[in-house]
């Protein structure tokens, strides 16, 4: 489980989107190059992890593998 911050809903910059998106050009052509994402002030994109992961368990013994057949 992991828990993120939200935009706030009554942000006047952003209208809670979390973002401004800004489109961009090509500088010769003047046609659409593509667009850039600006995060907005009102939230942080980072994220927490609420439950911890299990501890990595050894698979072989601390001697090594045995030569013992299993049956």
């Amino acid at each position: 489980m992991v828990l993120t911050d939200t935009p706030r809903p009554d942000c006047p910059d952003c209208a809670g989107t979390g973002g401004i998106e800004s489109f961009y050009g090509d500088y010769d052509t003047g046609e659409y190059a593509g667009s850039d994402w600006d995060v907005c002030g009102c939230w942080t994109a980072q994220s927490w992890t609420l439950l911890p992961l299990p501890r990595w368990m050894r698979h072989t013994p601390p001697g090594g593998y045995s030569t013992a057949p299993p049956f």
